[in-house]
């Protein structure tokens, strides 16, 4: 395998020197092979070869930060079929949307550690239904602590990329989530320039703020549609013009765009030209991450689509190997092996 060497620590810190082969960031771990963001899913993405694993954070109801796609934890544990806890069951308005279910901020860390999860797609990813109701909900902590053991296992810094999931509305309830974040971050030693760590928000003020008070890395990230929700004036369109992306390069080192932002796709589904992204990003400093690059069918674009069966697999590989083409720096897939696949290819075509 031709490989440059450099770790992941070195390219989520400074930016490179030369061309190097884009980072891969597990997102929720291996997620399309286990139940996402259990120990389960985070050690196979390790084993499969991810610089980074991805730990999404809400808060508890004593204010732990636990890792979950969304504080809605209907669809991802076994809550719903505890009768102890069917009386917490709730509608609430997060972000504008109203929704449904059970929340992390209605219960204690204690009461979160007797919840086991489950696969959110069971309908896509019937093979990780196998999986379900082992694994417990993680902290942070632990997250943080499952990287740093395997990074003296393997000889390769594995880094954290923690996500802020909805801090505005956490603050609404009277968790806010910036100073308990800087608080852990300074606990774990994870506030330089270069730890290893990216720092992930789909609102503007918190990583705004972050900047201020650490200088790990950060990343904007960028809806396909809509706008933040601390700035629903400033849609993810304008902030990913040339002048916007100046803009996020005053906070950020990275910015986050949905991937078919970099690889648009036509009425077809067919992927076209990148966009000028990733160069208009590169010119103003910043680093590019594109999210999410799976396996199935239903999220590939149609060139790499394989039979009609939308959870069959696609050709993901080659997926990724346009992806790094577009001279991205790193790529979020809950498939880490198989986008390890795709750019080894890439390399070993490079002369």
């Amino acid at each position: 395998m031709i490989r440059a060497i450099v770790t992941a620590l070195t390219l989520l810190a400074g930016a490179p020197a030369v061309a190097q082969s884009p980072l891969i960031i597990a997102h929720r771990g291996a997620s399309g092979e286990r139940p996402e963001h259990t120990r389960a899913a985070y050690e196979l993405a390790i084993e499969q070869g991810a610089d980074v694993i991805e730990p999404d954070l809400v808060l508890t109801r004593d204010g732990v930060f636990v890792s979950r796609h969304e504080n809605e934890i209907g669809g991802t544990t076994d809550v719903a079929d505890r009768p102890e806890f069917a009386a917490r069951r709730t509608t609430k308005v997060i972000d504008g949307v109203e929704t449904s279910g059970w929340f992390t901020e209605d219960f204690t860390l204690a009461e979160l550690k007797t919840l086991r999860a489950r696969e959110r797609l069971p309908q896509v990813r019937t093979g990780n239904v196998a999986f379900n109701d082992r694994d417990p909900i993680l902290t942070f902590d632990e997250v943080a602590a499952l990287a740093r053991e395997a990074s003296a296992r393997t000889g390769r810094t594995i880094a954290v990329a923690p996500e802020l999931k909805h801090p505005t509305y956490f603050a609404s309830i009277g968790l806010p989530m910036e100073d308990r974040f800087v608080a852990e971050l300074e606990k774990l030693g994870l506030t330089g320039a270069d730890a290893p760590i990216l720092i992930q928000c789909f609102e503007v003020g918190p990583l705004e703020r972050l900047s201020m008070r650490i200088d790990a890395p950060l990343a904007q990230l960028i809806n396909g549609s809509g706008a933040p929700a601390d700035r629903p004036q400033q849609s993810y369109a304008e902030m990913i013009t040339a002048e916007g992306l100046g803009r996020i390069a005053g906070y950020a080192a990275w910015v986050a765009p949905e991937m078919t932002l970099v690889l648009p796709r036509d009425a077809e589904g067919r992927s076209g030209a990148p966009s000028r992204i990733v160069a208009d990003a590169h010119a103003a400093g910043l680093k590019v991450v594109v999210w999410t690059a799976r396996a199935e069918n239903a999220f590939l674009p149609t060139e790499h689509r394989r039979g009609q069966d939308f959870a069959a697999h696609g050709d993901m590989p080659a997926y990724v190997r346009d992806l790094a083409r577009t001279g991205v720096d790193a790529v979020f897939s809950d498939f880490p092996g198989l986008a390890r696949e795709g750019l080894e290819k890439v390399e070993a075509s490079t002369p």
